[in-house]
């Protein structure tokens, strides 16, 4: 991924590229939400969680990582809701680089929390919430032998500008709508970012509209207040006072964008239909957009976005940033449950009603 943009990112020829092979996942369109929005709209959808640890951090990561190589960090540190600890706790490990995780206790997703343990993390649990845990990481980072690889370090937002690049790369140019999941801010902040980069290297000739979606139990921006104790089943968007809230909010009104909400319910039964649906099974945060474009075509729902006079042929991309396996107790819980019969074609037709 480094090496394919380089041009447009912090590093140098003395900088020791640290890649697992991130980048380069698929734009993929999808008929049935293009035929929900309607007027010959295209709905596509970038799959970030085929990435290498199955989420978008890891584009931020590999740069982040790399200069904080270069520039002589003994260890890695992050607070995390449990992707950006999965990311940071592999890069370290590509490194050969030590690796804290700060996170809240209770409230990550087992696919996550084992990711890093797998990698080799020292994770500390706290008795708080992700803002926090950031908090104790902001003041760890100012020691010399720590780097911080949370959105607030600019290299990761770098890094995760590549998206933007890579969208426009497949489409040609950018999209009318950009949706995405809204949680410590900086995904929406670095794909505004990216898209601009690109307009002004001449290589697109629009600029999206920026629409983040939040959680409805943990919707600061949506508000505009912090909130003390955000409560969602999306843990990877349960966050009450997003570090990159201003950036945010400057590229959802640069963008001519907007912020809304979704309920758990409503994102719950996207990442069922986008499963069922389409054959992509994300994690639930991720569906958070897909609930979010469905809200947007319902007028009588008065979304803070309405698709109601949307141009006909407009092109819309939705980033789903996790894979469904990040968080599988989520899925499993609203399943059916396996059902044993009897070892014969008789029991098997039966069972499925022929």
């Amino acid at each position: 991924m480094i090496a394919r943009y380089r041009e447009f990112l912090p590093v140098t020829d003395s900088t020791p590229i640290v890649s697992l092979g991130e980048g380069g996942t698929p734009l993929i369109f999808s008929p049935r939400l293009s035929a929900i929005v309607g007027r010959d709209c295209e709905v596509y959808l970038k799959y970030e969680g085929l990435n290498p640890t199955c989420s978008f951090k890891d584009r931020g990561m590999t740069v982040a990582v790399s200069k904080a190589k270069e520039n002589g960090a003994a260890a890695l540190i992050c607070a995390s809701t449990g992707n950006t600890s999965a990311s940071a706790a592999a890069y370290a490990a590509r490194a050969g680089l030590r690796c804290v995780v700060v996170l809240p206790a209770g409230k990550i997703a087992s696919g996550k929390l084992v990711q890093a343990f797998a990698y080799g993390a020292r994770v500390l649990a706290i008795d708080g919430n992700f803002d926090d845990a950031l908090v104790i990481v902001r003041k760890l980072g100012e020691r010399a032998d720590f780097a911080i690889v949370n959105s607030i370090n600019p290299d990761r937002i770098a890094g995760q500008m590549t998206a933007a690049f890579e969208i426009v790369d497949d489409l040609g140019d950018a999209p009318n709508l950009h949706l995405l999941p809204l949680g410590n801010a900086g995904n929406l902040t670095a794909h505004w970012a990216g898209y601009r980069e690109y307009q002004r290297a001449g290589k697109s000739t629009t600029l999206p509209a920026m629409i983040g979606f939040q959680a409805a139990g943990a919707a600061p921006i949506f508000h505009g207040r912090v909130i003390e104790n955000p409560e969602t089943v999306a843990s990877a968007i349960r966050i009450g006072n997003p570090a990159s809230w201003k950036s945010a909010s400057q590229a959802v009104t640069d963008s001519k964008g907007a912020v809304d909400i979704v309920t758990d319910d409503e994102i719950l039964a996207a990442q069922r239909w986008l499963a069922r649906n389409e054959g992509i099974f994300v994690e639930p945060a991720s569906a958070a957009p897909i609930a979010g474009l469905m809200k947007c075509c319902n007028a009588d729902r008065a979304p803070a976005y309405s698709f109601a006079k949307l141009p006909e042929g407009s092109r819309i991309v939705c980033t789903v940033t996790g894979h469904g396996l990040k968080d599988p107790e989520i899925a499993a819980g609203h399943s059916v449950s396996l059902e044993t019969i009897a070892a014969n074609e008789e029991a098997v037709l039966l069972a499925i009603g022929s």
